[in-house]
């Protein structure tokens, strides 16, 4: 196939902030691509270069289409001031241009219209690739498939909620009927029915189709291509075969990795031994033949010439395996029980009695022991984040008592920079005994950071590097109970299913908040609903 969009060598730059340097990619017409990354890796800069709303600092941004660009941007929302109906007319006019231009080409045609005859065979294959004939009616699906279809065409979009305004927005980016579209987390805002519909849609559209998504399942479902924002290398890389070929990738890199530790384990190993004994493998008091010394001595002086060389040799590539060693992949995540806080030991660690933060959360009872695994989900505003942070002790509540007994790990929704010019090795250590120099080891282990981050100063870290950082010293420190809220978010794909077979080994008490659709198929526990500051006292399901 074509390429249809291209980045050659490209390096984008916010101030002293590198977001590419040298970056390269190609997707091809018709391809179904996913853009993926955490929080901060450049994710929207990639897809606003390529809508060609911003411009890269060097090398070059190519986008061949004769159908049109539609973009999606989380930043450029639609002035408040339109209608809905101003929203949608926008959205339709290049085709109605289109379609006006064709109606005044038609009466041209005659035996006398040679001349317009390119021009109106050019517009009426751009009409009909964008779906021109179809567009009023696919309007109309379209509002209706994402819950729009009882707004008042007249409201301004100032008077919409944000969810609205969000989904509005998405529906006349589909409806314009481009070859090109570009959409940075379309899944925001949609429930599940609107979920399945827009993934029905982008597998059976024409043209190319490149998007920004958090959502596995949604990337399972439609991407045929991902590329990957490396925010720390601030390169793109491209997987195949969708988000399964992703994870095998992946899977296969780390072997290779492995083996690659393992091959110079072994060589160094094999080249230390020969140094250690090769020259003893001269034996001494050979036998003097025909008693001739000078003979005898002249032929020990090469034997020793030819080993004192081999050992040499041998030492040189030594010193070369040593100065550029292999080292061992991360081990895969793991969070750490308490000796007390195994899955084995009933207790009550966690006994929370009718505690309620005004405005936000009513009184709730909930007691946790060990071992227990509780699932809260509900919409946003429902007051998931503030029950977690009243267990945590995060937050006083205004009514009621919460005990605890072991030790609590505790992720919040959004990591705060208390100091923002404290290195980010300074940061993992910080509240441990000893200096931060002596967890080194220890953080690069995990595969979280590379040695060369270590001495950045948190501050400027991205969000997602920000979260990876507080999931460092999470699973850093042994546990009973871990309160996790909405700990998929802001990583990349990759880190996030480590995440959840890290969860799912962990033998210690769980309790998660999280709006994660793959994190919920796979749950294995309690999942409990939280509506307007009231957890429902009976589990929506128990699997496992």
């Amino acid at each position: 196939m074509p390429t249809q969009l291209s980045l050659h060598d490209v390096t984008k730059r916010y101030a002293d902030r590198i977001v590419f340097d040298g970056a390269s990619c190609a997707i091809a017409a018709d391809e179904r691509t996913a853009i993926i990354g955490e929080n901060g890796s450049g994710k929207s800069t990639l897809l606003r270069l390529l809508a060609g709303r911003e411009r890269p600092d060097e090398g070059r941004v190519t986008v061949v289409t004769t159908g049109g660009l539609g973009y999606l941007g989380q930043d450029a929302p639609l002035p408040a001031y339109l209608t809905v109906r101003q929203a949608i007319d926008d959205a339709l006019a290049e085709l109605r241009r289109i379609e006006a231009r064709l109606r005044e080409l038609e009466p041209l045609l005659g035996d006398s219209g040679q001349r317009w005859l390119a021009e109106y065979g050019e517009l009426a294959t751009v009409f009909e690739l964008r779906g021109g004939y179809d567009a009023d009616a696919r309007v109309e699906r379209t509002l209706h498939a994402l819950g729009l279809a009882g707004v008042d065409r007249s409201r301004r979009l100032g008077e919409l909620s944000g969810g609205e305004q969000a989904r509005l927005h998405l529906a006349a980016v589909l409806s314009a009927g481009s070859e090109v579209l570009l959409l940075d987390e379309p899944t925001n805002h949609l429930d599940d029915d609107s979920l399945s519909w827009l993934e029905e849609h982008l597998r059976g559209r024409r043209g190319s189709t490149v998007l920004v998504s958090h959502d596995r399942v949604f990337l399972d479902r439609v991407a045929g291509t991902l590329i990957e924002v490396d925010g720390d290398r601030h390169t793109l890389v491209r997987h195949g075969d969708g988000y399964a070929g992703y994870l095998a990738e992946r899977a296969a890199a780390r072997r290779r990795w492995a083996q690659a530790h393992l091959d110079w384990q072994t060589e160094v190993g094999r080249l230390r031994e020969a140094v250690a004994t090769t020259a003893r493998q001269v034996a001494p008091g050979r036998e003097m033949k025909d008693r001739n010394k000078m003979a005898y001595d002249r032929n020990g002086g090469r034997v020793q010439q030819s080993v004192a060389s081999r050992v040499r040799n041998a030492e040189q590539r030594l010193r070369r395996l040593t100065e550029r060693p292999v080292p061992p992949p991360p081990q895969p995540l793991r969070f750490t029980p308490t000796l007390s806080g195994g899955g084995g030991n009933v207790g009550v660690l966690l006994d929370a009695d009718g505690v309620a933060v005004d405005g936000r959360l009513r009184a709730t009872r909930l007691t946790l022991s060990s071992g227990q695994r509780l699932l809260i989900s509900g919409a946003n505003g429902a007051g998931k984040s503030t029950l977690l942070r009243v267990l945590a002790g995060e937050l006083v509540p205004d009514a009621g008592r919460v005990v605890r007994r072991g030790r609590i790990g505790y992720l919040p929704q959004e990591v705060e920079v208390e100091r923002p010019k404290e290195p980010l090795l300074a940061a993992f250590g910080q509240g441990r005994p000893g200096r931060p120099t002596e967890y080194l080891d220890e953080l690069l282990s995990l595969g979280l950071f590379d040695r060369e981050r270590l001495g950045v100063p948190v501050g400027e870290l991205s969000t997602g590097q920000r979260r990876r950082l507080a999931l460092a010293r999470l699973v850093s420190e042994p546990a009973d109970l871990l309160l996790l809220d909405e700990p998929t978010n802001h990583l990349s794909p990759g880190l996030v299913e480590e995440l959840e077979a890290a969860l799912a080994d962990y033998p210690g008490a769980v309790v998660v908040v999280s709006h994660d659709r793959r994190l919920r198929e796979r749950w294995r526990g309690e999942h409990r609903v939280m509506t307007s500051g009231v957890l429902a006292s009976e589990p929506v399901s128990v699997t496992g």
